[in-house]
Order: C-alpha cells, then sequence, then structure tokens
C-alpha cells in the first residue's frame, strides 16, 4: 500500500494535467493511522464529487464496546459519527475556488431522525466513514496544489476530530447511543404491553415549521402530558422508569378542533416508527413499527389489487376483485392503498381525515336516503375499521373532526385542546348513545377476502437506452427508474434521499428474485432477509455512504406505484 507521500507527490506529478489524469490516484493511501480509499474518481469537475472513504482501526479509534455492542448503540453510534463528520467538513474544508464541486468534502447528513446508514460503519476491527470529495481544477485542469491541501492536510483533520474518541464529547457519544437504544427498548414493549404508540410526558411533538423538522422552541412549544386513564410505565435501560400516553390496539380517535394539535399528535406517531436524536422531543415517542401512514392519492396507478371490501358493484361491470387503474380517483387510491398496506404487512394504520376521501370515510343518512346502497359501490371505512381489526388484527389511529358517527366504532378518544390531550371516551359513548346515529350499516358481516397477487419479472424494468440499470434519484420521494417516474409524494413515511436509492437498489434486486411464483408478501421477505444478512452494501452492490434503511411498506409502495409493474393474482 502506497503511502501519504507518495499520494502527495502523485497530486504533484498530476498538476496542470488534463482532468481524467485523477485516475492514476484511486486505490488504498495509508495515512499511519487511517487508511484513505479513493473508491470512484469522477471525470469531470463538474460531475458527480468522486467516493472516498477512510477506515480507522479500532485500536487508534479506541471506541468503548459498550458504545456499539448491540445493534441499537451500534446504529446510534454510527449516527453520531456521521453528524460529527459532517460537522468537521465544515470546519475544516476551506474551498479556496476552482471550477465545478472543487474543494467539496461532504458526508450524507441525517434529519432528526437516527437510521441505518452507509455513511459510517462500525465493526470490532475499524470505523470507516464514506464520504463524497470534489477533486479540485482550474477550468478542466488538475489543480494539484490544492488537491494536497484537500487529501493530505484536511481529510486528516476531519478524521481526527470525528473519528477518534478521545477527541470527542464523551457524555455525547453515551447520550446518543443511550437514546437509541431506549428507544428501541421502547418500541419492542409496545406489543406485549397492547400499544400501537407511546407518547412520553414532558416530549415536544410540535416542529418549527412544515419545512423544518427540527423541535420548536421549548419556550413556546407546550410539553406533551399523558391523560391519566392512558398513561403507562415502562423500565427502560438507560433512563429508568418513563412515563406517558399508551395509545391502545383497536379504534383510537384523536379529536379536537382546528390547530389545537390533532395532526400534529398523528405526525409524531407516524414518525415514531424511527428513532430521534437526543434533543428532538420525539426521542421517547415511538410507534409500531409497522404502522403505515394511509391517504387518498389522486392519479396513483393500482395494478390488479382486490379493493371488493371497499369498492363493488362499479358501473358496467368493472372488475374490483382484480381493479387496476392508470388514474386512481381518491377513495379507488385510498381503498388500493389500505389493501396493499396490508398486503405489504402492515398492523396498523394511521388517517388523517384532511388526507382522505370524503366519501371514503363517511356515508351519512341523509345521502344514504338519497343515494340507495344498490347505487352507491363505496362502502365508507367506519363500515369496515372494526372489522379489520377483530378478523385481521389491525388497529386504526384516526384523526376526525368533521363526523361524530365514528364515535359508535372507537375503542378510545382523546381530545386535543390547545395540543394538551385528554380522553373524552366516556364523554363520546354518552354522546353515541344520547344521539343515535341513524345512518345504516353498510359494510356486511365481515371485512371481505384478501387476494395475494404475485410480482412479474417483466414488469421491473430498470433499463434505459444501452444501460442495464439507470436510475436517478430526485430527492425522497421522486424516483426515475429506467424510463419510469416513481412519484412517492403520498408515501409520508419516506423522509431520506438516502431511503430512495437504497429502495431502488432493491427493487433491481427483487427482479432477479422473482419467478412469476413468489406473493408480494414472500418477496419482500425475501428483499428484507437479505438485507439483514448482507447489510445495505449487498443491496447497493458497492461501497457507498449514501445508503439508508426503509421498511418493507415502503418498498411495497415503490413497487405499487411503478407503471410498468405487473402481477398475477394467485
Amino acid at each position: 500500500m502506497h503511502s501519504a507521500e507518495d499520494l502527495s507527490n502523485e497530486l504533484k506529478r498530476l498538476d496542470r494535467r488534463g482532468y481524467k489524469a485523477y485516475k492514476d490516484i484511486a486505490g488504498r493511501w495509508d495515512f499511519s493511522h487511517f487508511q484513505l480509499h479513493i473508491d470512484h474518481v469522477q471525470g469531470d469537475p463538474f460531475a458527480a464529487p468522486s467516493r472516498v472513504r477512510v477506515r480507522v482501526p479500532m485500536q487508534v479509534a479506541a471506541f468503548p464496546d459498550d458504545t456499539y455492542h448491540n445493534r441499537s448503540r451500534e446504529v446510534g453510534l454510527r449516527d453520531y459519527l456521521t453528524r460529527q463528520f459532517g460537522t468537521a467538513c465544515r470546519r475544516y474544508a476551506t474551498r479556496r475556488g476552482g471550477s465545478g464541486k472543487s474543494g467539496t468534502i461532504e458526508i450524507d447528513m441525517p434529519g432528526q431522525e437516527v437510521i441505518e446508514r452507509t455513511s459510517v460503519i462500525v465493526t470490532e476491527q475499524f470505523v470507516e466513514a464514506r464520504f463524497v470529495v470534489g477533486l479540485p481544477a482550474f477550468g478542466r485542469k488538475i489543480a494539484g496544489g490544492l488537491a494536497r491541501t484537500l487529501l493530505i492536510d484536511e481529510v486528516p483533520q476531519i478524521v481526527e476530530a470525528a473519528l477518534l474518541f478521545q477527541r470527542l464529547d464523551r457524555s455525547g457519544v453515551y447520550r446518543a447511543v443511550e437514546t437509541a437504544e431506549d428507544a428501541d427498548v421502547l418500541r419492542g414493549v409496545l406489543a406485549e404491553r397492547g400499544l400501537v404508540a407511546f407518547v412520553a410526558e414532558g416530549a415536544i411533538l410540535p416542529r418549527r415549521s412544515g419545512v423544518d423538522e427540527r423541535p420548536m422552541d421549548r419556550s413556546e412549544a407546550v410539553a406533551f402530558t399523558s391523560p391519566e386513564r392512558f398513561r403507562v410505565e415502562v423500565e427502560l435501560p438507560n433512563r429508568g422508569k418513563i412515563s406517558g400516553m399508551g395509545i391502545a390496539h383497536g379504534i383510537s380517535l384523536i379529536v379536537g378542533g382546528g390547530y389545537h394539535g390533532k395532526s400534529t399528535l398523528l405526525n409524531a406517531v407516524e414518525q415514531g416508527v424511527y428513532n430521534h436524536i437526543p434533543g428532538d422531543g420525539r426521542e421517547m415517542v415511538v410507534s409500531d413499527p409497522l404502522a403505515c401512514k394511509i391517504r387518498a392519492e389522486d392519479g396513483r396507478r393500482i395494478e390488479k389489487t382486490a379493493i371488493t371490501p371497499f369498492i363493488s358493484n362499479l358501473p358496467y361491470g368493472r372488475d374490483t376483485e382484480a381493479f387496476s387503474s392508470e388514474n386512481g380517483s381518491g377513495s379507488t387510491s385510498q381503498a388500493a392503498n389500505i389493501i396493499e398496506a396490508i398486503e405489504a404487512g402492515a398492523s396498523s394504520l394511521l388517517i388523517d381525515e384532511d388526507t382522505s376521501a370524503t366519501n371514503f370515510m363517511i356515508r351519512d343518512h341523509r345521502m344514504q336516503e338519497l343515494v340507495a346502497k344498490d347505487r352507491e359501490p363505496i362502502t365508507p371505512f367506519i363500515d369496515k375499521v372494526r372489522q379489520l381489526f377483530q378478523e385481521r388484527g389491525v388497529s386504526t389511529i384516526l384523526v376526525i373532526g368533521g363526523s361524530g358517527d365514528y364515535f359508535d366504532v372507537a375503542d378510545h378518544v382523546i381530545s386535543m385542546n390547545a395540543y394538551v390531550p385528554a380522553d373524552v371516551t366516556a364523554e363520546a359513548r354518552r354522546i353515541a348513545e344520547k344521539y343515535r346515529s341513524e345512518r345504516a350499516r353498510e359494510g356486511g358481516e365481515h371485512f371481505g377476502r384478501f387476494i395475494e397477487r404475485a410480482p412479474v419479472p417483466s414488469g421491473i424494468d430498470p433499463s434505459r437506452g444501452k444501460r442495464d440499470v439507470k436510475i436517478n434519484i430526485r430527492g425522497p420521494r421522486l424516483i426515475d427508474f429506467g424510463t419510469e417516474r416513481i412519484d412517492l409524494t403520498g408515501v409520508e413515511q419516506l423522509i431520506h434521499t438516502g431511503q430512495a436509492r437504497a429502495i431502488s437498489s432493491a427493487m433491481v434486486s427483487a427482479k432477479r428474485m422473482m419467478d412469476g411464483k413468489l406473493t408480494l408478501r414472500e418477496l419482500l421477505d425475501r428483499v428484507m432477509d437479505d438485507i439483514d444478512q448482507r447489510g445495505l452494501d449487498g443491496v447497493g452492490g458497492k461501497k457507498s455512504g449514501d445508503l439508508v434503511r426503509f421498511r418493507r411498506l415502503e418498498l411495497a409502495a415503490a413497487l405499487n406505484r411503478l407503471r410498468s409493474f405487473q402481477v398475477r393474482q394467485v
């Protein structure tokens, strides 16, 4: 292996040569206390930056075993080190001009959530950070002097500041790993406690704005307090005993006036499938890991989904047991979203009436009188939600402000008043008893049957032109996959661009596993098992630092929204 001095000399030799000559520095370089791996060299100063890794032996990094000895702590440490590396990049990477992306040193930075990612890897043998650098140029000529400053001076400073335990805030390290561990333990006890979600006392649920996921300042926000009836206590390995509101299995309504915190509470629950960083305010807000946010999605494609439990008897005899549409309506898309989520393994549904199709959610007595059931194809959700829980074990948390008819089917009712929750279950039941609903139940005696689907390999084609695989990620919810664009705007629990990138790679892997017989559920099992065994690197096929863990629900959502996706019912 060549030394750092050899790299410095090589950059002197390459100075002022054509940019493509940078290819000569690809490979491994020994910096005595770490190795520099230049895995991919960009072909042009205006192209995507070069992929680089630094690997520090654990005897040098010297992180205590108890900072990464279990999965929760390991992921927490990797997340913490990613953030420290990004901070060090901003501190030490001084761009001194040049063309294109000259002088850039960046790592894929997380948001408020703590999720497994490939930006930093921690093992018993080493700590590895993966990042990108913009190799410096003037025009399209190599700027060797600037490159030496970047690789020989700045990168070692960043490594020492971010990847050595003795240089870091010890309390910050332990706070990160202990918070991650506590959140995972808390999430792990939900099922045995019969809970869908838990919101800790003192949590700060409101965010700064619709485009800023950081917590609202504590001087302005209302700290969460649990209604007594819903209060539960849990013993955690690091924080000890904590209390908070447990939302139980079944059908739970969140009610209250506008702007009083209904949707904020639901948003905290939907994001509770992820851990959060210390100080976020939602660190101890956790949810069923397979809770799925459901909404209407006008215009989405639907492929042979059995939506008959919700929609049947369409005009002209159109089939709803294998319903397909290139342009689903609000009601058909919401019906398909529920059926597909359950097919993918969802055990809880999270629904906000503000993003739902009104005619899918409720049909009141007056409308039933005007439009007879034999002329109405839609069976509203209110008539199926109880059956869904009793027959399939699928719970629902529903934000509702416009229909008290849901009191008849609710197990629990939480009222939000100026961001303070109250248990109004008994009151809601008294109201339901006093003002009996005159609407007729339209759901029949059973929810209806589910029909499994088996994906067809030919329906997934990532090729474009001469490229067998051509994928561009346009953000966390937009993927150009071959010649198709996958719009995941309505998949609200997909939060990071790295998840979309990993999902697109998993779709390519899934195609190789398909035989036309595997059901979608079985296919998801295999893909997720493969990730568990080989890690995200196995999905991506290369050592990149920009992949983020996703759930099976979001992978299924991406497949279902691929317009070329084909299935056969089994």
